[in-house]
């Protein structure tokens, strides 16, 4: 665990695997942490990878900046970290959150993309509606704490299946979104209501991307995951069979034989 100054955000991060093996940052989706990515961290430390796990700035570890944390910032809090390990060039994925922030690094930073895994996200800008009920949710998150949002959301972020069957890891998502300072998941919501369109840029690059969905996925279906899939040049598409929005904890073993398999073909 180290701490990570720059752009206002001090973040902490683990930083494991052998550190001449290819860097791999892993962005946390909303309103999670670090902590999520366990799995997949060991699958690619294993396989001799640099695996990086930010807390973003408000979740987790890091620290709370009250008011609005924009995709941007976000991004900018990574480019600085990836600038501190030296580390010139990562293969950068994210889920839902993680995955717009990994576009917002494309777009800002794009010599340090090797590839892109995008999990369960969408590059599409923020609807007028969508804004709106960032916005109401952010300022609900305040009043009422983190708990009955994640009452509210844990059979979307799971399967519903999956809460009954798995409940190790129904526990563990709900528990991560609990400790969540609501303060920094409210900012985050008030930039996400900002979020530009990735598309333009994401059909310009070059890189090779994995799009990974879960098949029962109702935040960002598989549908989405397609129309990603079909506007990225050299891109593929892994539908993960028994998940829905986080299949990284869900089927981790499907997710990981996926993200392996990409890696391996670069």
């Amino acid at each position: 665990m180290n701490p990570q100054s720059g752009n206002g955000a001090a973040l902490i991060f683990d930083d494991l695997g052998p550190r001449d093996g290819a860097a791999v940052i892993l962005i946390h989706g909303h309103p999670f942490n670090r902590t999520m990515w366990a799995p997949q961290t060991a699958a690619l430390t294993a396989a001799g990878y640099r695996v990086i796990t930010p807390d973003l700035r408000g979740y987790g570890e890091s620290p709370v900046l009250p008011g609005k944390a924009l995709l941007a910032d976000l991004a900018d809090d990574l480019a600085a970290l990836l600038a501190r390990l030296g580390i010139e060039r990562a293969i950068v994925g994210g889920v839902s959150m993680g995955g717009q922030i990994a576009m917002e690094v494309r777009l800002r930073h794009p010599g340090l993309v090797r590839a892109l895994v995008l999990s369960d996200t969408s590059p599409v800008p923020e609807t007028e509606d969508g804004a709106k009920l960032r916005r109401e949710t952010a300022e609900r998150l305040i009043a009422e704490g983190m708990g009955p949002y994640a009452d509210e959301v844990i059979d979307k972020m799971l399967a519903p299946y999956n809460v009954a069957a798995m409940p190790e890891a129904a526990a563990r998502v709900s528990a991560m979104m609990r400790a969540t300072d609501p303060q920094g998941a409210a900012a985050a919501l008030r930039g996400r209501a900002e979020r530009p369109d990735y598309r333009p840029v994401l059909a310009a690059a070059t890189e090779p991307c994995l799009v990974l969905v879960g098949a029962d996925d109702v935040y960002t279906p598989v549908a989405q995951a397609q129309a990603l899939h079909a506007l990225m040049p050299d891109s593929v598409l892994a539908v993960i069979e028994g998940a829905g929005h986080l299949p990284g904890v869900e089927q981790p073993e499907a997710f990981n034989r996926a993200l392996l398999g990409f890696l391996a073909g670069i």
